[in-house]
């Protein structure tokens, strides 16, 4: 039998002590937590390594209001498909942008975040996705899966390096100048657009190839989204760098107060 050294990391998981709590509201379409298990997850694996419990607010993004969102430390939206749902999805991220809140996006909170963005700081009122309906698409479908109507095998699937742009967020949270995540996404930010919405004080800092993975507002708190699904990658001994980031975020904007004003 071999004879292994002991390897102590897992004890330090199952062992660790909570000195602070944070709670997070996940904006989400689907009524079923379960479907959501890599993110629940991974703000566990985040919480333990920063010893910190992360309390979790579901909240429907069709029938929520914005006073759910006064009194939590940080919000984050989901992946997720279809039309339904995504207007709440976007008052969220508003709100977050707007009040100092500590934002994960991810997927189509990716998605969202470049919409709302482009409605209320590009002033273009009708911005959207192509995937949600009419109007301006700064989102739009990736070149080649036009018309296809199976999802499952149709996507932009698996493993893709990202390039991470020197001296942002999303480069010191991974300390590394790229790095590889998983993706299933079948829509992209339309290219026309990444000039206005940079122009506008949205940067963008991850990239794959030709596409843009990953925003951030660099006079926020923490303000992050990413085309990828960084929860794919994490684990209790190696949790993902974006949720570290985020609950740490959550850890320093504590909310004190009744939280920013409701519209």
């Amino acid at each position: 039998i071999e004879n292994r050294d002991p390897d102590p990391a897992w004890y330090r998981v199952v062992s660790q002590e909570y000195t602070n709590r944070v709670t997070v509201a996940i904006v989400s379409k689907y009524g079923i937590e379960d479907v959501y298990m890599s993110t629940k997850e991974s703000l566990k694996h985040a919480g333990r390594a920063l010893s910190t419990e992360v309390n979790i607010r579901w909240l429907d993004a069709e029938a929520f209001t914005l006073r759910d969102l006064t009194d939590v430390d940080g919000i984050l939206v989901p992946g997720g498909f279809g039309k339904r749902g995504t207007e709440g999805k976007i008052r969220a991220i508003r709100y977050a942008r707007e009040n100092q809140k500590p934002y994960l996006g991810l997927c189509l909170g990716f998605q969202l975040s470049v919409v709302e963005y482009a409605r209320h700081v590009l002033g273009i009122p009708d911005a959207t996705s192509e995937e949600v309906g009419d109007g301006t698409h700064v989102i739009t479908i990736i070149p080649g899966l036009e018309g296809v109507s199976n999802l499952g095998g149709t996507m932009r699937l698996g493993n893709f390096t990202v390039t991470l742009r020197e001296g942002t967020m999303i480069a010191d949270l991974y300390g590394t100048a790229a790095t590889v995540e998983r993706h299933r996404h079948r829509y992209e930010v339309n290219p026309e657009f990444i000039g206005d919405l940079e122009g506008g004080g949205l940067t963008f800092t991850g990239f794959c190839e030709d596409r843009v993975e990953v925003c951030e507002l660099p006079d926020h708190p923490f303000y992050l989204a990413t085309q990828f699904h960084p929860e794919f990658r994490s684990s209790p001994t190696n949790p993902s760098p974006p949720y570290v980031g985020f609950v740490a975020a959550c850890k320093r904007n504590k909310t004190t107060s009744s939280g920013g004003p409701v519209r």
